[in-house]
């Protein structure tokens, strides 16, 4: 019984072209009191096999957390297998905005502690004392509310190359170092302000609200299916957008573009660009954001010790490798001295 990959990336984006077939890219999560995470898990990665979806799946515990693209003809059969636990019966799917075949290469699903890392350790803390859930268009008029602050709880990178106007978006390598961070910022306004919350499909934001209205916050709320399904409805509904920008994406697209707007910069020449790259250095593979000119004179590195890494031998730069490890620089997204213009 296969419960693990067997094939390389480089193998499955041939298979993709042979098959010839559209794929969905979607997402969805929901916490849940799941016993066996494991088990669990070995149950998905056999079923989805068959249905060959692909990307990356989180479960524990506390839930499951999916990244993932699969073809669209079977996408009702991957529905049904859904139904058939009841905490994702009729689950929300946040499909994307922006297609590609080749947003995932490989199916991995993982057990972890927690579907998304808070660092709370808490017994007092509920996570199933949400906020009120808000549509796109109640968002919206929320907004411009002057007693409303809205937040977003993604990352440095992600908010970089967009964000709804107006949010406070914290300078944060993760999702547990913002939680801190904004209770200190906005421990006076407990009592008479909203708290508005966004993030990419709202499970950061579930978590987040839980945890505020545990700290004493009186009115939180939190945008219903995030920045995904916030675009769909502003596009069914002809709502103004007020999310300017791209939403970044945890796929090889890593990215969506949502309106024209071009709010950030290459991290190389200072020029207007919001796409992000994976340096092409191996032992490397920083994420930050590259213009088609410096893609071409730094061969999509993101530095000159890279660059003149790629250029050697693949013995060489596999010597090069070894017994290294790069996750730290990885981590630190877009954040490198040899970057001029990170803002």
């Amino acid at each position: 019984m296969q419960l693990y990959n067997t094939l390389s990336a480089d193998d499955r984006a041939k298979l993709i072209d042979e098959a010839g077939l559209q794929r969905l890219t979607l997402s969805f999560y929901t916490y849940a009191q799941i016993a066996d995470p494991q088990q669990f898990r070995d149950e998905l990665f056999i079923r989805w096999s068959q249905l060959d979806v692909l990307g990356r799946i989180y479960v524990a515990h506390e839930g499951i957390n999916a990244q993932l693209s699969l073809p669209a003809p079977n996408f009702a059969a991957f529905k049904e297998f859904l139904d058939t636990y009841s905490f994702m019966k009729d689950i929300r799917l946040n499909v994307a905005v922006e297609h590609d075949n080749k947003s995932f290469l490989k199916l991995k699903v993982k057990v972890r502690d927690k579907i998304v890392a808070d660092g709370l350790n808490d017994d007092t803390f509920d996570p199933t004392d949400i906020g009120i859930h808000l549509k796109a268009k109640d968002f919206n008029r929320m907004m411009e509310d002057p007693d409303t602050i809205v937040i977003d709880m993604r990352n440095h990178y992600e908010s970089e190359i967009g964000h709804f106007t107006g949010a406070i978006t914290p300078d944060v390598d993760t999702f547990r170092e913002s939680l801190p961070i904004i209770d200190d910022q906005l421990k006076d306004y407990k009592d008479n302000k909203n708290l508005l919350m966004y993030c990419t499909g709202g499970i950061r934001c579930e978590k987040a609200s839980a945890y505020f209205k545990h700290k004493g916050f009186k009115n939180v709320y939190q945008l219903e299916g995030g920045i995904i399904e916030y675009t769909r409805q502003v596009k069914a509904e002809g709502l103004d957008s007020k999310f300017i920008g791209k939403n970044f994406v945890f796929d090889n697209r890593l990215g969506e573009r949502i309106t024209e707007d071009v709010i950030a910069h290459c991290h190389q020449c200072g020029k207007p660009c919001d796409t992000h790259t994976n340096c092409l250095n191996d032992g490397c593979h920083l994420l930050f954001i590259q213009c088609d000119e410096c893609a071409d004179k730094m061969k999509g590195c993101c530095s000159d010790t890279c660059k003149e890494i790629v250029s050697l031998p693949e013995e060489q730069r596999k010597d090069l490798r070894k017994g290294k490890h790069n996750d730290a620089m990885i981590f630190k997204k877009g954040k490198s001295k040899s970057l001029l213009f990170k803002v």
